[in-house]
């Protein structure tokens, strides 16, 4: 573009009009993102998530089987947890007791987990990565490198064990 035709294009009385738009389009970006509903409102959980997330508070030594077991098999869960789409239900299990403020896990599911490091680390990446998942447990204020397992002991539900307190 020659520089004359750049200079009758900017002398335009449309310019204005444009710089208005733009501006006011700008502004109101931020003040929609305010208007957006948090993920407090377990309605909004569930548009969301697509699914019926439970929460519920546990003592390791009464849930230490179903953990251990569910840790021995972390390898197969990665696939499921990387294939799910959409579950019925998400029961969020939290282990109170084996939170790091609370001194971390009993020793049994520490080494428990310390010997299958690698597919824990594994898991933990794959449930960031799915949507229907992270959003569930976010909506918990559950971290991911606080997941211990997760168990799918029914069609369309899995168990995610965490060693965490409540937020409430």
């Amino acid at each position: 573009m020659s520089p004359e035709i750049q200079a009758e294009t900017l002398a335009s009385p449309r310019w204005p009009h444009a710089i208005a738009i733009a501006t006011f389009l700008a502004a109101s970006i931020p003040q929609s993102a305010l208007n957006a509903q948090g993920l407090e409102s377990p309605e909004t959980v569930d548009r969301i998530v697509g699914s019926q997330v439970s929460e519920e508070e546990a003592r390791t030594t009464t849930e230490a089987g179903r953990i251990n077991s569910a840790i021995e098999r972390t390898r197969e869960n990665i696939s499921t947890v990387r294939k799910t789409s959409k579950l019925d239900k998400v029961d969020i299990v939290l282990l109170t007791d084996a939170a790091r403020s609370g001194g971390g896990p009993p020793r049994a599911i520490e080494d428990k987990v310390r010997q299958h490091q690698d597919d824990v680390a594994e898991l933990r990446k794959e449930i960031e990565a799915n949507a229907l998942l992270f959003n569930a447990i976010d909506s918990r204020r559950v971290l991911a490198q606080d997941i211990l397992a997760v168990e799918f002991d029914d069609p369309g539900k899995i168990v995610i064990y965490a060693a965490a307190k409540s937020s409430n």
